[in-house]
């Protein structure tokens, strides 16, 4: 069985938030020092996020990323991670890095094919001044421990005009020493988090950034792989940039979101949502749900945005807060 569109693409790659809480407060994901968790019983449970992966496997997901909020927030993390990992799937997870250490034993036997580490600064100062948190030296040491466990670790840096954009030569810099993949991320729209577009630090001014002072050459990319990669000699890591604002990869696209309250989404900008886990918990059949969810998906951008994102008005757009729907 295959989860396939309207414009033939096949999805194997389910990405389930299994919390929208965090123990950091980054402007661009989660606006309000004051928030408003979801309770937990409206929460999926341990059982259900089991049952319906499984599901979801058995038609034809072989790549599960478990995202938040904050994953490892959750008190019941540890579980989840033990089932997840027997199920016949690359297991995946995007993190702060704060509870690595907390974590380790259980990331290392979950045999994790790549942790993805979201950091968007080098300096202490400015990553107090973007998360509202002063855990900088516990991130940096978790990225160094996963390493030398021989993780696959990759480092999201989402890139802001006049925020950060300062410092995209000295991530390039830490991937002569490290074998790590930088991936430099277009800032993007969500509801709550004040984008505008001359906070977009393009693809083309990321890599002009980069070329004044590094010869980079590309690697040849996969049709599903939403980071366009480059080696630099000398370097024992790589970059990539994940171009969604200015080259959005959505011809390839073979993911689904699954939000922590158990709302199935087709893309990360699309409007509508499903509610799997009313029906799950109902007793219906979610199945039927899941594949109407796929077929009704936008060729590109959740039917919301476009290439010109000079002229988006995000007054318009119907969609979560990105800690809401998963990172």
């Amino acid at each position: 069985m295959t989860l396939t569109d309207t414009f033939g693409r096949i999805h194997n790659y389910l990405r389930i938030s299994l919390t929208d809480n965090c123990n950091l407060r980054c402007f661009y994901c989660m606006p309000e020092e004051e928030y408003s968790f979801t309770p937990n019983n409206k929460l999926m449970q341990v059982d259900e996020i089991e049952q319906l992966a499984r599901l979801f496997v058995d038609q034809g997901i072989s790549k599960i990323r478990l995202t938040g909020g904050e994953p490892l927030v959750r008190k019941d993390a540890a579980n989840i991670i033990a089932r997840l990992s027997k199920l016949p799937v690359e297991l995946h997870m995007t993190t702060n890095g704060i509870r690595i250490n907390d974590m380790l034993p259980e990331l290392v036997d979950a045999k994790f094919k790549s942790i993805n580490i979201s950091l968007d600064t080098l300096q202490p100062g400015r990553f107090f001044q973007i998360t509202r948190r002063d855990y900088f030296d516990r991130v940096r040491a978790n990225i160094d421990l996963l390493l030398e466990h021989g993780i696959h670790t990759k480092i999201n840096m989402v890139v802001m005009k006049g925020i950060n954009d300062d410092e995209i030569l000295d991530f390039v810099a830490w991937t002569a020493r490290k074998p790590i993949e930088i991936r430099f991320i277009e800032f993007m729209p969500f509801s709550g988090n004040k984008w505008s577009s001359n906070q977009v630090y393009t693809q083309a001014d990321i890599l002009a950034t980069i070329q004044r002072s590094y010869p980079i050459e590309p690697i040849p990319t996969g049709p599903h792989d939403t980071a366009k990669a480059f080696s630099i000699a000398g370097h024992v890591g790589r970059i990539a940039i994940i171009s969604t604002m200015t080259a959005p990869f959505c011809a390839g696209c073979n993911r689904i979101r699954l939000t922590a309250d158990g709302k199935l989404k087709n893309c990360l900008f699309s409007s509508s949502e499903t509610d799997l886990l009313k029906a799950l918990r109902a007793g219906d059949d979610v199945l039927p749900l899941i594949q109407a969810t796929i077929s009704a998906k936008a060729k590109e951008l959740g039917g919301q945005l476009t290439t010109d994102f000079e002229h988006i008005d995000t007054d318009f757009l119907k969609n979560r807060s990105m800690i809401t729907i998963g990172g």
